[in-house]
Formats: structure tokens, sequence, C-alpha cells
């Protein structure tokens, strides 16, 4: 931080402080029109209520004073003032440090020796899966689901569409890496009607009804524009992460409206890299929870 704002919050900060000494002070000061203490003041309400010049209790007064010496303190131990660190050199990342390394000390060889099991295997152990359940709900729920039934745009990891794969390996290197996954905008390319056309095209390819003549167009543009990526059949490319376009699974959503914009506009995801912040062993067993989610009955 430079020397400006730490001036400029410090400035503001004790200011405040000693603005709040300043005020208790004046407030306390008699003034020479005003009511002798324990008298009224002279203000009534509903004809007969009156307010008397009682002073404050002096427990209560004296509160005042103590929070402020308080404040004082804490801004020589702790950092308060823009840059100054403070005399105990605290930091909120050195406390975070500490703690994980504490908690790594006491966990890590657990989940070490998760880490040295198969994923297939690990899979099947109870206490691991409850471990990796609870990893999901504080890092993964919030896109995912609770349930991890996805929602729009974050994929259902519960049935057997995968964009990228749902082996293992493919697994893992999703949770570590991340994933950008990138529709382009067709719409440039292909014009209202092409757009159009190759809608109708991506209807028939999982079965439902669309209109003969523009699906027949369609079919022709999507060879040329959209194959490279969805495949010749429309089946998707998990190297890409171009998805499976002859099922009934959509991650943005299946209707004909929805489809025509999102090859008109296209799409962007991305799925951020959790293995700089996890930590190989962590992911390991994160990846062994989402794969067992995919050998459940509810999720096959």
């Amino acid at each position: 931080m430079s020397s400006f704002w730490t001036w400029y919050i410090g400035i503001i900060t004790v200011g405040n402080i000693l603005a709040c000494y300043w005020l208790i002070l004046w407030t306390g000061k008699p003034r020479p029109d005003e009511a002798a203490q324990g008298d009224v003041t002279g203000h009534t309400w509903d004809e007969d209520l009156q307010e008397y010049n009682n002073p404050l209790p002096r427990w209560w007064l004296w509160m005042f004073y103590i929070t402020i010496v308080f404040g004082l303190g804490y801004l020589v131990l702790y950092p308060g003032l823009g840059g100054v660190a403070g005399q105990l050199g605290w930091t909120q990342a050195s406390q975070y440090d500490e703690e994980m390394a504490a908690a790594d000390q006491r966990y890590g060889p657990i989940f070490a020796a998760w880490a040295a099991k198969e994923i297939p295997t690990l899979a099947r152990d109870a206490d691991a899966m409850q471990a990796g359940q609870r990893l999901f709900l504080n890092y993964c729920a919030t896109c995912h689901g609770s349930d991890a039934g996805g929602s729009r745009g974050f994929p259902n990891l519960t049935d057997s569409a995968w964009l990228y794969g749902g082996s293992p390996e493919a697994i893992k290197t999703s949770i570590l890496d991340g994933r950008a996954g990138i529709m382009p905008p067709m719409g440039p390319a292909l014009g209202e009607q092409g757009v159009a056309e190759v809608t109708a095209y991506v209807l028939t390819l999982n079965g439902r009804e669309a209109d003969a003549g523009l699906a027949a167009s369609g079919k022709a543009r999507f060879e040329s524009m959209c194959a490279a990526c969805h495949m010749q059949n429309g089946s998707g490319n998990p190297m890409l992460g171009a998805p499976n376009l002859t099922d009934d699974i959509w991650l943005y959503g299946g209707s004909p409206g929805v489809i025509k914009h999102t090859i008109s506009q296209g799409r962007n995801g991305r799925m951020p890299a959790h293995g700089d912040f996890l930590g190989q062993d962590k992911v390991h067993l994160l990846a062994a929870y989402v794969y067992s989610l995919g050998q459940s009955p509810a999720g096959s």
C-alpha cells in the first residue's frame, strides 16, 4: 500500500476516534441557558410528558472512554492504519497460513492415505466419501448444487453425460486444472436463416420434430461449420468439451429458442482450477466423490 493511502486511512481513523472523544466532552459541558441538573428542560410532549436534564450514568460514560482507549490500543497492536503493520506483526494471511499448517499436520496423513488408493476403490470407502461430500459442499455446491444436480450453465454430476469425459482421470483433471468451454457465436457467419436451419437440424438429432426443409438445409451447414467440434453425427467431442447433441441433456436448456440463442450468440463456461487451493490429495478425494455420484443408482 502506498504512503498516500496509509496517511489517508490513518488520518481518517484516528481523527474519528479523537472526534468521538471531543464530542463526549463537548456534550457534557454545561450551557448558560440550560436547566439545572435534575430540573425539567422545558420540553413537553402530550401535555404532561416532560424531559429532565439528567446526565448519563457514570458507568455508561466510562464505557465510551474505555471503547476509545481500546480502539487506540488495537491500532497500536494490530494493522488498522493502512500500511502500518502493528506491534504484534499479525496479519490475516499469517493466521490463515498457521491454521492451515496446523490442519495439514493433523489431517494431512488421513488425506495422504486416501490419496494412495485408486479412485474407483476410494469411491467405495464410506468414511472417505463422507469427507469427500463435505469438500464438495464447501467448494462445489455453489455452482453444482448440494445434490450435485447442477443448474443452468453448470453440469449435472449425477448422470452419465460428461463434457470432458467421466473417467476418474478426466474428473480429477477437471478439478485440478479447471476447464474453459467456449462455444463461438455462429450468428454472424450463418445469418438469421442459417441459424434457424441449424436449430431445426439440432432438434432432429435428439429425435424431436422440426421443419423438414429447414433441417435438411441445416444438416449441410452443421457438417461444414459445427462438425469439427460436435462430430458429424452430433455425438460431441470430450477432448474439446463439445457436448453430445443427440441426447436430451442440455447445459443451458434444450428449448428451440435457447438452442437458437446458443448457436447465434455462443456460450462461455469456466470451471475454476482447484489444484493450487486444495492440493493433490484433497482433489483426489473430491474426484472420487464426484465419480461415486455417477455410479450410484440415483445417478445412473
